[in-house]
C-alpha cells in the first residue's frame, strides 16, 4: 500500500480482507464488492445496517480499489450514503444501500455523475438544499470515458425527490472535500500498481545479458517515479487525517496539486520503460494511467487549488 495511515482496527481488518480478496478477483464487480466484502455498509452507522468508518476507512478502500478500477462508483455510493446518514440519521433507504440491494450516487454537479449510470437514488446537493432523489425521477444520458468507466449526464427536475432536513451547505462543503480526497487515494493506488508493475517488467526484460533494472538512467528515472509517489503520498495521508479540522481545505487542494503531477511522473515513465508494450491491451498498466489522468481531469482548475493554497500560506 502506498499509503501510511494510522489504522483502526475496521481499517486494517477492511485492507486486509481487501487484499485477500483483490488477489484472486482482480476486476470485481458490484456484487462482489457487497456480499463479499461488505464495503457498501462502510461509512453508514451500524444501528442503520452498515459498519460505520469515516476518512481512514475511506482512503484504504479507494486506494485499495483504484488498481482494480473499481473505486469511483462505490466512492459514490459510499459518500452519497454516508451524507444521507448524517443528514437523515435512520433514513429508512441506509439499511438497503448498507447491504448494497440498492445504489445510489452522489449528484454534486448533474453533469458527469460517477455512479450514475447504475444508480437507482441520488443525492443531490448543491449547498443550498439535499434532496434524496428516485433515480427513475432524473432524465439520464450514460456517457463512456476515456479510462472505459461510465458516468452520466443528468437533468433532474426542481420539485423531483424528498426534501432533506440538516446543513446542506456543510454536509456540500464536507462532501466535495471528502470526494477529492478519496480519489487522490485512489490514485495512490493506481501509481503504486504502475510502480510495482514496472519494477518487476525491468528485472525479467535482459539486454547484453543482464536485467535492464540494472542499467543507471533506468534506475534514475524509476527513483524520480518513486520520489514523485513518495511526495503525493505524503500529502494525501495529511488531506485525510485532516478532515474535520481548520487547515483540511488547504491539505485537500496541496494533495490535489501533487497527486495530478505525480500521476503525469508515475503513468508517463511507467509506460515508456514498459517500451511498445505499454500502450497494447495485453497490458493493464495503459487503463491504470487513463483512469489517473481521468481522475485528475474530475479535481477542477489547478489554479484554484494553487490560489487556495497560497492563501492558506499567507
Amino acid at each position: 500500500m502506498a499509503l501510511d495511515l494510522p489504522l483502526t482496527d475496521t481499517a486494517a481488518m477492511l485492507r486486509d480482507a481487501l487484499q485477500r480478496y483483490l488477489a484472486d478477483n482482480s476486476r470485481p464487480g458490484w456484487q462482489g464488492l457487497a456480499q463479499d466484502l461488505g464495503l457498501m455498509g462502510v461509512g453508514i452507522p451500524e444501528e442503520s445496517g452498515g459498519t460505520g468508518g469515516g476518512a481512514i476507512e475511506r482512503a484504504v478502500v479507494a486506494e485499495a480499489l483504484g488498481p482494480a478500477m473499481a473505486g469511483s462508483d462505490w466512492l459514490s455510493h459510499h459518500l452519497a450514503a454516508s451524507a444521507l446518514a448524517r443528514l437523515a440519521p435512520g433514513h429508512a433507504l441506509l439499511p438497503s444501500l448498507a447491504d448494497g440491494s440498492a445504489r445510489i450516487a452522489l449528484a454534486l454537479d448533474p453533469a458527469l455523475v460517477a455512479g450514475g449510470a447504475k444508480a437507482d437514488w441520488l443525492l443531490v446537493l448543491d449547498g443550498r438544499g439535499a434532496r434524496l432523489v428516485a433515480a427513475d425521477e432524473a432524465e439520464r444520458r450514460v456517457r463512456a470515458m476515456f479510462d472505459g468507466t461510465e458516468t452520466a449526464d443528468l437533468t433532474i427536475p426542481a420539485t423531483a425527490g424528498e426534501n432533506l432536513s440538516g446543513d446542506a451547505a456543510e454536509i456540500t462543503t464536507w462532501a466535495r472535500r471528502a470526494w477529492l480526497t478519496a480519489r487522490c487515494a485512489e490514485c495512490a493506488g493506481l501509481m503504486a500498481r504502475m510502480l510495482d508493475d514496472t519494477a518487476q517488467y525491468l528485472n525479467s526484460r535482459e539486454q547484453f545479458g543482464q536485467p535492464i533494472a540494472r542499467f543507471q538512467v533506468l534506475r534514475h528515472r524509476m527513483a524520480d517515479m518513486h520520489m514523485a509517489l513518495l511526495k503525493a503520498g505524503a500529502l494525501i495521508e495529511r488531506a485525510v487525517l485532516a478532515e474535520g479540522t481548520p487547515g483540511w481545505d488547504h491539505a485537500v487542494s496541496a494533495a490535489v496539486v501533487e497527486t495530478t503531477d505525480a500521476v503525469r511522473i508515475v503513468g508517463e515513465g511507467a509506460v515508456q520503460l514498459h517500451g511498445g508494450m505499454g500502450v497494447t491491451e495485453e497490458l493493464d498498466l495503459g487503463g491504470m494511467f487513463k483512469r489517473g489522468l481521468v481522475i485528475a481531469s474530475t479535481f477542477g482548475p489547478r489554479t484554484a487549488h494553487l490560489a487556495r493554497h497560497a492563501a492558506t500560506l499567507g
